[in-house]
């Protein structure tokens, strides 16, 4: 009869129940309310399953962790007040061009993407970019203005718009 070995514990299963208690109350501290420490404590094991990366013997696995959590704590925030601006804007449409809510789910999503979109550019090429879509500047205005070549300008917006088309393909 062979001999059966036990398993090795699976190593995030071993991380998770050493440190999720302690990401927990982290992250109900900084956020205040117990739903968004859950919703985040999940996506972080999540972040961390899917990305295949344990952290490395000489990383310290709660630094990791808060790393990972950090990340997802500024994206839940920065769409919370995309959030908060557009339903102000929609606030002050008249009802009869308010958007249906599938229409303003849709838009909400479209907005947080094209933020962490602009968020992820260089920051010549966002300023370009908001330049010339937010201000309304043409590329000849724009180069004076952040000193740099009109042919520059144009690189940078290539850049830009080229970012603009990958984060909505996706």
């Amino acid at each position: 009869m062979p001999h059966s070995s036990p398993s090795a514990p699976d190593p995030i299963q071993s991380l998770y129940v050493a440190h999720q208690p302690w990401l927990l109350g982290w992250l109900r501290r900084r956020m205040g309310n117990a739903c968004d420490a859950a919703d985040l404590s999940q996506d972080t094991w999540v972040r961390l399953i899917v990305s295949r990366r344990l952290p490395r013997q000489e990383e310290e696995p709660r630094a990791y962790l808060v790393q990972i959590a950090k990340g997802l704590v500024v994206d839940l925030l920065r769409r919370r007040r995309l959030e908060a601006a557009y339903l102000e804007a929609l606030a002050l449409l008249p009802e009869s061009f308010a958007p249906s809510p599938q229409e303003r789910a849709i838009a909400l999503q479209t907005l947080v993407r094209v933020d962490a979109m602009l968020d992820a550019l260089p920051p010549r090429v966002r300023e370009v970019f908001m330049l010339s879509q937010f201000e309304g500047l043409t590329y000849a205005e724009i180069a004076p203005r952040v000193g740099t070549a009109e042919r520059t300008v144009r690189k940078r917006m290539r850049d830009a718009l080229q970012a603009c088309f990958q984060a909505l393909m996706e």
